[in-house]
């Protein structure tokens, strides 16, 4: 289990140059929802345009209304409750990573998460900006994502396709399946400091996952743009990201892969 470090930028107080938060940084008792029932479900609660603190909304709810999720107990919460709560999802089993927060203090998906507790905490992913709510502003992840280039670099077009053995196939087992939810790479204190320079483990798998594929051309290249002190060697394996995983994975042991095809190549 982890801290929730929801991202702010420190100010410096110009009377007796401290430094402190900002305004509106300070979390307040907000709301409460319904009586008593067989579920408490306390959520994160910010909007910017209010311009007043972000507060912790409490929901009592009845579990036999809602499905087995605690993605059910968010949107039966939105139907039927408070519908200016936000939130992203959209599959629901587990594939597109939307719902990707931060409940009970371990990142993770809600849709995968079974109400089997009597009272839950809800909150947006930790360090990324919020934009409302449990809505975060992923712009700067994905944008990193693009620098890797997560694509298979060819040379010459196949007639039919680009051919690949079994064996080289099964190497992919266990980085194909990263849903890019940002679970891992935001229970990442490195990740956390230095997220304008340090890659983060979601990041670092994919780019894995374009090295170890027979079909990409692209291996040396792919090996120097990570050869950086901050791009790669900000990971100090304290395997947070591998705990937190929803889908299971590894990004720790990815990375450690790319370091060692670095001294190796």
């Amino acid at each position: 289990m982890y801290g929730i470090c929801l991202r702010t930028d420190g100010v410096i107080n110009q009377k007796n140059n401290m430094f402190g938060l900002p305004n509106n940084s300070k979390i307040m008792k907000g709301k409460s929802f319904g009586t008593k029932k067989n579920l408490v479900v306390n959520i994160y609660r910010w909007n910017r345009e209010s311009g007043n603190n972000p507060s912790i909304d409490t929901y009592h709810l009845d579990k036999s209304k809602m499905g087995p999720m605690l993605l059910d107990a968010i949107m039966h919460i939105k139907n039927n409750v408070d519908p200016t709560l936000t939130f992203r999802r959209s599959c629901r089993e587990g594939i597109c990573g939307s719902c990707s927060m931060n409940i009970n203090g371990t990142n993770t998906l809600a849709c995968l998460t079974p109400i089997d507790k009597k009272e839950y905490n809800i909150y947006p992913l930790p360090h990324m900006s919020v934009i409302k709510d449990l809505v975060v502003d992923l712009e700067p992840f994905f944008e990193q994502y693009k620098s890797i280039k997560p694509y298979v670099v060819t040379g010459k077009k196949p007639k039919k396709e680009h051919i690949q053995l079994p064996e080289d196939r099964k190497k992919l087992d266990g980085l194909y399946e990263c849903i890019l939810c940002a679970c891992c790479s935001t229970s990442c204190p490195s990740y956390w400091w230095n997220s304008d320079k340090f890659l983060g483990p979601a990041i670092l798998l994919q780019a894995y996952r374009f090295i170890v594929d027979s079909r990409d051309k692209n291996k040396k290249e792919r090996l120097k743009q990570l050869n950086d002190a901050f791009k790669l060697y900000r990971c100090h394996t304290i395997m947070n990201c591998t705990k937190t995983c929803p889908k299971g994975l590894n990004p720790a042991k990815a990375i450690s892969e790319i370091k060692k095809l670095q001294v190796s190549n």
